[in-house]
């Protein structure tokens, strides 16, 4: 039995005009306790945790030590009284016996965070006593915090950063380290699961609440530090010099070279103390992470992302030289920032800085992004705009990507097609679209709105990137650039800075379009099928000729037909999914013309064909 029908049997259905879409009976269990509404907007009785976090960590390069204090607010918004606090422990993917969706290096393998202070509310925890299993870690506490309620946390901890098995985190090269999850952090407590259980294992992604961080680095001297947040100190840890660029910076347009391949040659850049310890505030995000290196140049520029306001981004590339594809990151990422301010998804970008540092990777954080060197510029920027592209999704919107990985990933895929050709319109980016068009329908594709933890492998890689980009284009191009915008924006102004659930983005979508696009939901998100049309005739008429496109797929794709003309002119004609709305299973093309037609080619770079065989009419 297909996965589909399993899921549907225990569906409920949202009560809405028009077509319906089902709902698992725990999600519509938030509608009754009006914690979130079928109207999109976040329900009368919506709440959420949040918590303060003042971090003070050292980083040894040399032993990748990491050791530190978290001191935590945590305020419990719910009305629940939390007998336990669920801690998450991400460095513990590499801990002894920890479950992993991958291998990793035997050398990696360590004893994962040690705890070794814990106090919550002033009580001591015997930490000798705790039982986590790896990621996670419940503490019960002694007194229950209650509704409204805030609990002060301190924790003291260390671990060794793994050098090898680059998982989002870890050594880059010597002195060279991208340092992400490096504190315990108390998990998401929410009005769907409660306490966030899903363990870390490497492949499915993270959900996080919304915090305030205040952050003391500790580094050795020369090594300077990138990081989420604003840094405060700048006067403090580096040199007047390096100082005043990075302070020019953030007001020009232009490039500034804040260190040069001559300056770090210099060994001037940071102040002579033997350790440095650099200051960062971030407010209202769901991660911290830093990077620091003794070797790397920096670049900078800035641009007004909010014209209302002249509110300005500072944009950076962070880069080993040797990487020559990093000599234009800058400029790509620049041109990304202000393309998601103006363009797509036209929204300010939210935050006042954003960092591409050079490092193992291909992941993104709050402010700042993990990329690995490409070998081709084509790469370079695909890579680039896609990860900056996460600053919306998921962290202005706060999306559960364990859960749902759809919800980012599909729109920084989305995201990706269509900056990729702003920055360099020569380029066909058609990521995703051939291993879509190979797997639909086979036992590796099931429904998008299938959990992302029951996924792996191919199943996840298709419901996560081209899927759900796909769905999300189409509906672009049926809607049109002005009202698709209105529609992202009521979903962006309903659920930013909070948690939305897949049902949010749906009615948020129908509301902001003014139209029930739950025909569309429902085949592309929760129907099996595959994408498959094809040229079912194409027949002379007194106008010109007629051109009949069959859908023999379930999947509703766009049509685009490339005509060429017997003196090897060519036309091209476009429809959107519109015209499968009814149900309809051939859709006819009229061409008005006089001139003798060569050929009639279906399909177009983001529009997968899995039978593409019958997309070609040759004139006899």
């Amino acid at each position: 039995m297909k996965i589909h029908a399993l899921l549907a049997a225990s569906l409920l259905s949202l009560t809405a005009l028009g077509q319906q879409l089902p709902v698992p009976r725990n999600l519509q269990a938030t509608y009754a306790k009006g914690t979130r509404a079928e109207s999109g907007l976040p329900g009368p009785n919506y709440w959420q945790n949040y918590a303060d976090y003042k971090l003070n960590v050292s980083f040894d390069p040399g032993t990748r030590r990491v050791a530190g204090t978290a001191d935590i607010a945590y305020h419990n918004q719910s009305p629940d009284s939390l007998r336990q606090i669920w801690f998450k422990l991400y460095p513990n993917l590499y801990q002894k016996g920890a479950a992993r969706a991958s291998s990793i290096e035997p050398e990696d393998v360590g004893e994962g965070m040690q705890i070794e202070k814990l106090t919550i509310n002033g009580q001591t925890i015997d930490v000798a006593k705790l039982r986590g299993d790896a990621t996670n870690l419940p503490v019960s506490v002694q007194r229950a915090i209650g509704p409204k309620q805030t609990a002060q946390v301190s924790v003291t901890y260390s671990y060794i950063l793994n050098k090898g098995s680059h998982t989002r985190t870890g050594e880059v090269e010597p002195n060279a380290d991208f340092v992400a999850y490096f504190f315990p952090r108390i998990a998401v407590y929410d009005d769907i699961d409660g306490w966030n259980r899903n363990p870390y294992l490497g492949s499915q992604e993270f959900y996080n609440d919304f915090a305030n961080f205040s952050a003391d680095i500790t580094v050795p001297k020369d090594f300077v530090v990138w990081a989420t947040g604003d840094l405060t100190n700048a006067d403090k840890v580096l040199t007047k010099k390096y100082a005043k660029r990075l302070q020019d910076a953030e007001k020009k347009d232009g490039i500034t070279s804040i260190i040069t391949e001559e300056d770090l040659k210099r060994r001037d850049i940071t102040a002579t103390n033997a350790q440095n310890t650099w200051h960062f505030e971030a407010k209202n995000v769901t991660d911290f992470v830093f990077a620091t290196t003794d070797h790397y140049v920096w670049q900078a520029s800035s641009l007004v992302v909010d014209p209302a306001t002249k509110r300005r981004t500072r944009v950076d590339a962070v880069y080993n030289t040797k990487h020559k594809d990093y000599a234009e990151v800058i400029q790509f990422a620049r041109k990304t920032v202000e393309a998601m301010s103006y363009t797509f998804p036209k929204w300010p970008f939210p935050y006042s800085h954003e960092t591409i540092f050079d490092g193992l990777d291909q992941m993104e954080y709050p402010m700042m992004v993990n990329d690995n060197p490409t070998e081709t510029r084509q790469d370079a920027i695909t890579l680039t705009d896609h990860e900056i592209f996460h600053t919306m999704y998921p962290f202005y919107m706060g999306i559960n990507e364990t859960k749902y990985g759809w919800m980012d990933e599909g729109w920084a895929t989305i995201g990706e097609w269509i900056i990729s050709g702003i920055i360099d319109p020569k380029l066909d980016d058609d990521y995703g679209i051939a291993p879509y068009a190979r797997g639909a329908a086979t036992e590796d594709d099931v429904p998008i709105v299938t959990l992302s933890t029951q996924q792996t492998g191919t199943a996840f890689f298709l419901n996560s990137y081209p899927k759900p980009g796909l769905g999300y284009l189409y509906v672009k191009d049926m809607l049109g650039d002005e009202l698709f915008t209105k529609a992202l924006h009521t979903y962006i102004r309903n659920w930013n800075g909070k948690h939305p659930m897949p049902y949010d983005f749906f009615n948020s979508m129908n509301a902001g379009a003014g139209r029930n696009l739950n025909w569309f939901w429902q085949r592309w998100f929760f129907d099996s099928g595959y994408p498959d049309l094809a040229i079912q005739q194409v027949t002379k008429t007194g106008a010109g000729y007629d051109v009949i496109v069959e859908s023999k797929g379930t999947k509703p794709v766009p049509v685009d037909l490339t005509i060429t003309y017997a003196d090897n002119s060519t036309e091209k004609l476009h429809r959107t999914i519109t015209v499968w709305e009814q149900g309809a299973r051939t859709v006819m093309v009229p061409l008005a013309t006089t001139k003798a037609l060569k050929q009639v080619k279906l399909g177009a770079t983001l529009v997968p064909d899995s039978y593409p065989k019958d997309n070609v009419w040759e004139s006899k």
